[in-house]
């Protein structure tokens, strides 16, 4: 393989045929493959929409949002992450309406503009965050959004068609097989595709498929015949890779051998967040990993987690219209642990008041933290470095504990009668509080330092490394020879 300085980096795109079929995992494998090539490589994502997100530098060093999914390519890809390789992040606030983010900031002029009109004033900064990603890289590897066939789209798209033209990119369309008709989805969306990109699509890539290989005969060969494209890859359904889902709740089942001795349920309301965070309680020992959404499903429950949420007044709202509420607060009252993060800590302090997505008004939260959360125009985030204090209780094994985190809020959290505790935290701010069985954090990233996984469970997660190596030799080992070398020749 060779560099190609003169002409800008070598642009791998991979294209799906539907939102999940693997295009963020594969986008991440092939960024570590490359990586061990000897090679500097960049993710890219030109339009994602994911509440899941990371902080990460941005221009001028200023801390900026990025979507989870590119975070952890840029790692896998041995690369600094910055707000560059997504330039624009939609998190949704409801059905109608998305938070615009562009370039790690919000914009609130963009999210009012209606979405077709949306595509020309957002096109030049997505365009220049690639050209110079390939002008400082060697390969970028860009994985496209959604699926590029959605023809009433098309006109104004800025995640598949115009960015692979722009970049000349070489083209992966990769489907989820599990799910049945994977052979109509390769041909339909490939015939969909305006001819200029129909002929960049190098190879179908099957993914996530189970039984015996021999049995695909003859269809890959008509689909080759069909369309001229080769399906270069087949890759075994594979849940344990550890990487978390880039779209929607991710799959609960324990990868952990062993009974199970602690059972956590995390409440997933509609507009839930940055539940990436939770992957590595899949994988610990003894640990059973439940999705929550009717008071049954926290009934046996050791520990409930309300996580982060994109609007927090709606989704306490879902909470109280199904009874969570009162089993959240039985919960906690009978002595057992809840745990609540960002948006979560919010609903369980006493009140949460201003304005938030352009609604104000003031509610009662749980009333289990003695806090109140106020909402304000300025967003907050940035990267943390937590220390927790002196705690009791269920939590008592986290005392002194430090890790790194990050937050990502417009609420400000503040004590509204005694806490029980000192809180402590960047800028006078408190980042977390306790009463009784009852933690809250402002911070995300608490299950993902080792030295909780120590402090709580005894246990140690998979370095990321080799997560991403891991998930490199899987994906290449079934990838036709040399199809890979030719994309970046």
């Amino acid at each position: 393989m060779i560099a190609r300085p003169d002409r800008g980096a070598a642009v791998v795109m991979v294209l799906g045929t539907t939102s999940g079929a693997g295009k963020s995992l594969l986008t991440t494998a092939l960024c570590r493959h490359y990586a061990r090539r000897g090679l500097r490589v960049a993710p890219f994502k030109p339009q994602n929409m994911s509440n899941n997100a990371r902080v990460v530098v941005g221009p001028g060093g200023q801390p900026g949002e990025i979507g989870s999914a590119q975070y952890f390519q840029a790692l896998a890809a041995r690369a600094v992450p910055d707000v560059r390789m997504n330039p624009l992040l939609l998190k949704p606030e409801s059905d109608l309406r998305s938070q615009v983010v562009l370039l790690g900031q919000v914009d609130h002029g963009l999210g009012s503009m209606p979405w077709r009109d949306r595509s020309e004033v957002v096109w030049p900064t997505i365009a220049t965050a690639l050209d110079e990603l390939r002008a400082e890289y060697d390969v970028v590897v860009m994985e496209g959004a959604g699926s590029p066939a959605e023809v009433n789209l098309q006109a104004t798209d800025v995640a598949n068609i115009r960015p692979a033209l722009h970049a000349r990119a070489r083209c992966l369309l990769v489907t989820d097989i599990d799910r049945g008709g994977a052979f109509a989805h390769l041909y339909g969306t490939w015939a969909l595709l305006p001819p200029p990109l129909r002929s960049m699509i190098d190879g179908f890539v099957l993914n996530k498929f189970r039984g015996d290989p021999t049995l695909l005969d003859p269809a890959p060969r008509l689909l080759a015949h069909h369309t001229g494209v080769p399906t270069v890859a087949t890759l075994p359904m594979w849940r344990e890779h550890g990487l978390p889902d880039e779209d929607g709740v991710f799959d609960d089942r324990s990868m952990a051998a062993g009974p199970i001795t602690l059972t956590v349920a995390v409440v997933a309301y509609p507009r839930v967040s940055n539940l990436d965070e939770f992957q590595v309680l899949k994988t610990v020992p003894g640990l059973r990993l439940v999705w929550a959404r009717t008071p049954a499903d926290v009934s046996a429950a050791d520990w409930i987690v309300l996580p982060g949420s994109k609007h927090t007044v709606a989704d306490l709202g879902w909470i109280r219209d199904r009874g969570l509420d009162l089993a959240v607060i039985e919960h906690a009252r009978r002595g057992r642990a809840v745990l609540g993060i960002c948006a979560g800590l919010q609903m369980l302090g006493d009140r949460v008041q201003g304005s938030e997505n352009g609604a104000r008004g003031s509610v009662a939260g749980l009333g289990l933290l003695p806090v109140t959360t106020t909402y304000e125009t300025a967003k907050i985030v940035r990267r943390t470095n937590t220390r927790l204090g002196a705690l009791a209780g269920p939590w008592a094994a986290l005392s002194g504990v430090e890790f790194e985190g990050y937050e990502i809020h417009q609420g400000r959290t503040q004590p509204t009668r005694d806490p029980g505790g000192t809180p402590t935290g960047p800028s006078g701010e408190g980042s977390w509080w306790q009463s009784g069985p009852v933690l809250g954090l402002s911070v995300h990233g608490l299950f993902e330092a080792s030295s909780t996984l120590r402090a709580l469970f005894g246990a140690s997660a998979t370095p990321l490394d080799a997560v991403f190596d891991g998930l490199a030799d899987f994906v290449t080992g079934h990838f036709d020879p040399g199809v890979l070398d030719r994309l970046v020749a």
